[in-house]
């Protein structure tokens, strides 16, 4: 007699470590990009094969059985196996790439790092066409599982352990005021900052300010903010035109001061430098085509941010 183990197909050991992951069969369909009816006829043939439920439905969710707890290490291990086998083994090259990268980013970063990695992806894969997306820093983690973004750029984030992420560099603060501003001539003082009117940039007006823990930890109350606008680019164009002052990532500052009226300041205050990260799903770690991506985006984002300030 034929053992039932003699025609197995392996993908139904990848569902059943989705629905293990995801904590249901409506979760595990997105992840594999699968329909509902799919994953649970695909389960169904596994508890047949096991004969054992696997997971039982407790509330909104899927619970494993003991012999999925017992069994699932080694499930996960084998799978974790051939994805690095078959990713030793696949062999590509970035010019016969036809698809679109999709990296979450905010537009201080867009200005930084987008020129060089379209450089980059012209010459080496002139068929792959590249999405910013604006990701909400609350919906950094849904994203990445659900695959809307391939990449996500943002300042260093709690994520969950299905979440990868790498340093990419440390970016400092500076103030941006116009030319002929008092303060102009050089580093400014917390006490003539505070007596300044600010611009900020928020997306939502009623945000607050994400400084404010800073300034009480150096005793201080709130600045007086009289705008808060969308984009960087709006804000130093009203700096440019009026006695405000704007504080911004240095990196992009260097830009914005081109053809405008304005020039760029330290502000002397211990403000900690700010991690920016490059984070991606942990089952897009061992893709060849996935490194491939990481690498373009990363090194275009350091080298972008190594080259202005190797200017200063």
């Amino acid at each position: 007699m034929a053992s039932p183990f003699t025609r197995l197909d392996l993908n139904l050991f990848r569902v059943m470590d989705a629905v293990y992951e995801h904590g249901g069969i409506s979760g595990a369909a997105r992840h594999l990009h699968l329909s509902q009816p799919a994953v649970s006829h695909a389960l169904a043939r596994l508890r047949r094969l096991w004969d054992d439920p696997l997971f039982v439905r407790q509330g909104n969710s899927m619970v494993p059985t003991e012999l999925t707890r017992r069994v699932i290490g080694e499930v996960q291990a084998h799978l974790r196996g051939l994805q690095s086998l078959m990713a030793q083994a696949d062999r590509f090259d970035p010019a016969t790439l036809d698809m679109t990268l999709r990296v979450g980013m905010r537009d201080v970063l867009e200005a930084i790092a987008l020129p060089p990695l379209i450089a980059r992806l012209a010459l080496e894969a002139p068929r792959v066409h590249l999405a910013s997306v604006r990701v909400p820093r609350d919906a950094l983690e849904r994203t990445l599982t659900l695959g809307e973004v391939d990449l996500v750029i943002d300042r260093q984030r709690r994520v969950g352990e299905r979440i990868r992420g790498e340093h990419l560099a440390d970016e400092t603060l500076a103030v941006l005021m116009h030319a002929d501003h008092p303060l102009a001539d050089g580093p400014v003082n917390l006490d003539d900052y505070f007596a300044c009117q600010h611009v900020m940039v928020a997306l939502q007006p009623e945000r607050p300010d994400p400084l404010q823990p800073v300034w009480a930890g150096l005793g201080r109350g709130p600045r007086e903010v009289i705008l808060r606008c969308q984009h960087y680019f709006a804000a130093a164009n009203v700096v440019a035109h009026s006695s405000a002052l704007l504080t911004l990532p240095r990196t992009y500052a260097e830009g914005l001061i081109r053809g405008l009226p304005l020039v760029l300041r330290e502000l002397q205050a211990p403000i900690p430098p700010m991690g920016i990260w490059m984070y991606w799903h942990a089952d897009r770690e061992d893709d060849p085509v996935h490194r491939w991506m990481r690498a373009c985006v990363g090194e275009a984002a350091c080298q972008s941010m190594r080259a202005v300030h190797d200017l200063r």
